[in-house]
């Protein structure tokens, strides 16, 4: 399937760049989607963050080019993008138990992380409720951080957001100030490749505000999918939207945010609703 294809080919460009720089957004580029989307769809296809795999494939290599004769751990280090011993040396031992220097004695156990394949598992079994909407653009309110460009560093960034915010009473606040739809507390991510990526913690609102940050949720189409339970129950949702109902959709990945709408937040029964922005695949 084409969709498969591109994934195919961007871990192409990951191996003929892994003793150079690896340019996300190109990545994104490959598999017709933004950089934030790529990783994502990468994490939930793959298992792991795409910064561990290309960490797991460079020390790889290096186990390798470490068990010729006269090869120097500092140039090693280099080949790989560390620009010194000591951060090589620990990922080295992240992926490998062992430092550098031991891999030259004899009957010396390394591990080897060939390059990943996609390919697409056909389940099924369960089914997946959504819908389309096409929705003009609209105003949200709310608090946000900025995110970093490699979505692992991001991991403790939301969650810490959200305690903070139910702690010092901002969702309280947000929520009496909801008006319009989305009918919810809403997450939302802004990672599209032309702008800073923030995450907001938000609400739809046409009221005036005072202390909030302000954002123009541009118009778009979403593929909507309700869900309820945990928030891990919202992070499986969302693993099976990328996994089981994208490569088939007849849709691709469009460059707008991506939107959580939680109907009802309580944490441990969550009523929510994931936006996925999409765009029909060209034929």
């Amino acid at each position: 399937m084409e969709w498969v294809e591109r994934l195919n080919q961007s871990i192409v460009y990951i191996e003929e760049h892994l003793t150079g720089k690896i340019d996300y957004e190109r990545l994104g580029q490959i598999a017709c989607c933004s950089a934030y989307h790529y990783q994502r769809m990468f994490t939930y296809m793959a298992g792991i963050p795409l910064t561990e795999y290309i960490r797991r494939r460079r020390m790889s290599l290096a186990a390798v080019d470490l068990q010729g004769k006269n090869k120097k751990i500092i140039d090693i280090a280099e080949k790989y993008g560390y620009r010194s011993p000591t951060a090589f040396n620990r990922a080295f031992q992240s992926v490998h138990g062992i430092a550098p220097s031991a891999v030259k004695g004899n009957g010396v156990s390394i591990k080897s992380f060939p390059p990943i394949t996609f390919t697409i598992a056909i389940k099924g079994v369960e089914e997946m409720n959504y819908r389309i909407e096409t929705k003009e653009a609209f105003r949200i309110i709310g608090i946000s951080a900025p995110l970093h460009k490699e979505m692992e560093q991001n991991f403790t960034v939301v969650p810490q957001m959200w305690q903070d915010a139910a702690v010092n009473g901002t969702i309280q606040k947000l929520a009496s100030m909801i008006d319009v739809s989305p009918m919810g507390l809403l997450g939302v991510s802004t990672c599209m490749d032309d702008e800073q990526w923030r995450y907001f913690i938000a609400v739809s609102s046409t009221k005036n505000h005072s202390g909030f940050e302000e954002y123009t949720v541009p118009a778009s189409t979403w593929a909507i999918f309700p869900g309820s339970g945990t928030n891990r129950s919202i992070q499986e949702l969302e693993q099976r939207i990328i996994t089981e109902w994208l490569p088939t959709s007849g849709y691709e990945y469009a460059d707008a945010p991506d939107i959580e709408v939680y109907l009802n937040p309580d944490p441990e029964n969550a009523q929510y609703e994931v936006w996925i922005p999409v765009r029909k695949k060209q034929s």
